[in-house]
């Protein structure tokens, strides 16, 4: 009777205890543990209510991990510190993340207020580029109307050329023919800048010739020279000698007889070359441009020079000696360029234009055109 009695004790006791250790190592019980009425069925109903407690905990913990704050949990007691300590994680989390939905929330839609805000932009670039991209294209064709024609140039001096080559859109460099009686007067001119800058100087240039050789009726260079200068002082500085412009032009201005092959030219610091056989003759300019400055007191200087058949006249821009190119990226030069024209000048005029152009490509070779080129050409 003893031993049944020491068994009814020793086997819940040890369930009770296999229980316990399979908890303390964080493992719920495959089995549930059986009840007895006394004091060791108390302990076990209470060992039940806790392992119940822990599943219901752990399902809890899975459920507000996953996000679902509205999980339903009951404490073991009013006592029950981890219960309500659970209890009020889940509040807390849930609060952070609903603070949380409304940072986003805020966040994304000042997101979409600023990518809406940057294609409102966007789009008002873009139409401003496109006006001001048809206004540049509008201001090239007005300063091509200008532009002598190229059939025009020819019937005027039929073995001739002129290349021409803006940086941009629009050129700060012009070319100008005219005929007046027996004479025929044409200029290079390079004014300051490039661009639409260069451009609005260019227009100033063109109506300062007509007017001074036009409508003034000046035919001597110095002469024609001295009133665009007045012109373009008093259209750039409105009668102010105080005035903080500086901008003007620079210019070969020649007025050439075909039948006595005399050529008169003046220059405003832009030098003028003839070719004649294996010669290079080099016609210095007054270093002064034009429209800088009140030069009321100064006359320009007027070369006379007498033609032989076959000679090689030639204006020209800055821009082709200033151009950086070659195996080390530096600039033409002068030296080159009238290297360039000495091997050129026999060849007939459109050939010529056009070796000018290849020679050009080639020194510039990926590097940018640093300004408007123009030089032109013309045989006695």
């Amino acid at each position: 009777a003893a031993f049944f009695i020491v068994r009814d004790i020793v086997s819940p006791v040890q369930r009770l205890r296999s229980v316990l250790l399979s908890l303390g190592r964080g493992v719920f019980p495959r089995t549930k543990v059986r009840t007895t009425n006394d004091e060791i069925g108390d302990m076990g109903m209470a060992l039940t209510s806790l392992v119940e407690g822990l599943r219901r905990t752990t399902d809890f913990s899975h459920a507000v991990a996953a996000g679902d704050f509205e999980a339903e949990y009951q404490p073991l007691s009013e006592e029950d510190m981890l219960g309500h300590a659970l209890l009020k994680m889940r509040d807390e989390l849930g609060q952070r993340e609903r603070v949380l939905e409304q940072k986003v929330t805020e966040r994304t839609e000042e997101v979409v207020r600023q990518k809406e805000e940057v294609v409102r932009q966007s789009r008002k670039v873009e139409e401003l580029y496109t006006n001001l991209k048809d206004s540049i294209n509008y201001a090239k064709r007005l300063q091509e109307s200008i532009l002598p024609p190229e059939r025009r140039i020819r019937e005027l001096m039929p073995e001739s050329f002129v290349f021409y080559r803006p940086k941009d859109i629009v050129s700060g460099d012009f070319y100008w023919v005219e005929q007046l009686d027996d004479r025929i007067t044409f200029a290079a001119v390079d004014c300051t800048g490039h661009g639409v800058p260069g451009a609005f100087m260019s227009l100033i240039g063109h109506n300062g010739l007509n007017q001074a050789v036009k409508d003034k009726g000046r035919s001597r260079p110095s002469e024609v020279l001295s009133e665009l200068n007045r012109i373009a002082f008093d259209a750039l500085h409105n009668g102010r000698k105080d005035s903080l412009v500086h901008d003007g032009m620079d210019m070969a201005l020649c007025n050439f007889d075909p039948e006595q092959r005399v050529l008169e030219y003046a220059g405003a610091n832009a030098p003028l070359y003839v070719v004649r056989g294996e010669e290079m003759l080099q016609f210095a300019p007054d270093k002064r441009p034009i429209g800088s400055f009140d030069l009321a007191g100064h006359r320009f200087t007027d070369h006379r020079i007498k033609l032989q058949q076959g000679d090689m006249v030639y204006l020209f821009s800055d821009g082709y000696a200033d151009q950086f190119g070659g195996p080390k990226g530096k600039k033409f030069l002068y030296r080159r360029f009238r290297e360039l024209l000495m091997g050129i000048s026999k060849f007939p005029a459109e050939q010529q234009r056009r070796m000018l152009d290849e020679a050009f490509q080639s020194w510039r070779k990926g590097h940018e055109q640093v300004d408007d080129i123009l030089v032109m050409g013309m045989r006695a």
